[in-house]
């Protein structure tokens, strides 16, 4: 029985690959999620994911399945999203939310059109969407080097981080890292993605950031152990969902999200920390 639970990642390197690129992006990704839930930006990293779009598609047409050249389009197509919302909330009374939802629906739109003027698109379809079990050593270099940039960068910018989530104002008032923190946060999101996307796809990639935080809030209150338990349940998604993926042949990337989905929904019922059941018992306390 335990045998059917390592052998397919001693046996067969496609999914031990698979398997060091996930635990790469969860812990590159997951801290990035965190703030994300904190700051209410769940649906602005969703988004950011379908922004990058273009970019693929852009890339993709000029030189093909270039790993280069897809990371780059990607990852130009998001940052210029991300400035672009970020220089109308300041300039104008347009909300970021309602830019961003602009934005992304125009890059979504032209992405799609972009793809269509490629009359053959089978593989762009599998990269936008994902395909874990093909990463190579290439891949894996580019993935390890976005997560080692990422926890840099979110180590830099983790104070203002903080008390951003909990005072914005504050920190506009009081300090001039304010605007620098909130792009450089927005570089993260999009620098994850890009990584996401290679191996989870562009639909997929925001699941992985998203989840693991919010089951966990659902069961810890401090920072520290937000974190801490994000990527221990990133991690064990990841490690099922491949596993049903190898077994069952299901797609990789929604496996692990629906593995992911299922903390979820458990914990909404049962979580120490808002679930339903810890309310009923609550309420019941104080009518008593």
């Amino acid at each position: 029985m335990t045998l059917e639970f390592v052998a397919p990642f001693s046996e067969y390197r496609f999914m031990s690959r698979a398997l060091v690129g996930c635990l790469a992006m969860c812990v590159g990704a997951i801290p990035v999620g965190v703030f994300m839930t904190l700051r209410r930006m769940s649906l602005t990293g969703d988004a950011m994911a379908h922004a990058i779009l273009p970019g693929v598609a852009i890339a993709y047409l000029f030189s093909g399945l270039s790993l280069f050249g897809l990371t780059l389009g990607g990852m130009c197509a998001g940052l210029l999203v991300a400035l672009a919302a970020g220089w109308v909330t300041r300039n104008t009374h347009i909300k970021e939310d309602t830019s961003l939802g602009a934005f992304y629906l125009i890059s979504l739109a032209l992405g799609v059109l972009i793809i269509s003027v490629k009359k053959s698109n089978v593989d762009l379809f599998h990269v936008l969407f994902g395909n874990v079990l093909a990463l190579d050593r290439d891949m894996l270099l580019l993935l390890g080097t976005i997560c080692s940039t990422s926890l840099l960068l979110l180590a830099l910018l983790y104070r203002p981080l903080v008390i951003e989530c909990v005072d914005p104002q504050f920190l506009k008032m009081r300090s001039v890292f304010g605007a620098f923190s909130h792009f450089g946060f927005l570089f993260l999101m999009v620098i994850n993605l890009v990584a996401g996307f290679h191996a989870l796809g562009t639909l997929m990639a925001v699941g992985l950031m998203i989840l693991p935080s919010a089951v966990s809030r659902l069961w810890v209150e401090t920072l520290e152990a937000h974190l801490l338990l994000s990527l221990l349940l990133g991690f064990i998604g990841c490690y099922c969902g491949l596993l049903f993926s190898f077994y069952w042949d299901f797609p990789s990337g929604p496996s692990i999200v629906l593995c992911l989905g299922v903390f979820y929904v458990i914990s909404l019922l049962v979580g120490k920390k808002g679930g339903y059941i810890s309310k009923i018992t609550q309420n019941k306390h104080y009518t008593g």
